[in-house]
């Protein structure tokens, strides 16, 4: 029986096979499940329990820093492996604070990411390809915290993402064009809710309006294109 069991959450049927068909090779590892969004996901995790979540982050429905950090929550045991085409130290750092034990571009090579399932799945970091125990971890993001202590605030009930889901919420209904009276009006919640939320939005990803926060989110590939196209009045 292998000993590695892993799901893959990628929303790219192509790109979601070949990985597949590379893991399926090796003779520890197997593919236990398959999601092409957030709530297909959701409802597998808690079915096949993976030992190992491959999990991009440009997701349908609810993007894959959400789903990580619902699933460490849910699953502390569980590692999860970011794979993403936004590479860059912010987007990192976002990661592993939302409890992803490694971060990959999607260019990785098939022999460092399964190098990196092994690590993970002993319970180690792959970070910047170096393999860290988690007090290590912890010593790095110190580290960032101190290098960046503006861009990577956090408030202490929601320690590990830059946003919460209440403002992923907001954020996503902003980036397509929604006033705060109909994100209000959708979410069943004040205007001046609304407005605290987005206040907390902007100071979190140091952004001096709306519009900035929106293009944020979706240069980081929290929030797809595709899902911004509702329309609405983008005045208070």
């Amino acid at each position: 029986m292998k000993e590695i069991h892993v799901m893959i959450v990628e929303d790219h049927p192509l790109f979601r096979q070949g990985l597949r068909r590379v893991l399926e090779m090796e003779p520890d590892i197997e593919v236990v499940a398959e999601a092409g969004d957030g709530t297909e996901a959701l409802e597998k995790v808690a079915t096949h329990k993976p030992n190992v979540v491959l999990m991009d982050i440009n997701l349908p429905v609810v993007n894959g820093l959400q789903l990580t950090r619902r699933f460490k929550s849910d699953y502390p045991d569980m590692a999860v492996i970011v794979l993403t085409g936004y590479d860059n130290e912010e987007q990192l750092l976002h990661a592993i604070r939302a409890g992803a034990s490694a971060y990959f571009s999607k260019e990785v090579l098939p022999t460092k990411l399964i190098d990196a399932i092994r690590e993970v799945h002993r319970g180690n970091y792959v970070i910047n390809d170096d393999v860290l125990e988690q007090p290590q971890v912890a010593t790095w993001l110190l580290a960032q915290f101190s290098q960046y202590p503006d861009t990577y605030g956090y408030e202490e009930d929601s320690p590990f993402v830059p946003l919460s889901e209440r403002e992923m919420e907001i954020l996503e209904y902003i980036t397509k064009g929604l006033s705060n009276k109909e994100v209000a009006a959708r979410l069943h919640i004040s205007r001046q809710t609304v407005k605290n939320h987005m206040t907390a939005i902007l100071r979190k990803l140091a952004v001096n309006d709306r519009t900035q926060a929106a293009v944020y989110a979706i240069r980081q590939g929290w929030i797809r294109l595709e899902d911004t196209k509702l329309g609405g009045n983008q005045n208070d």
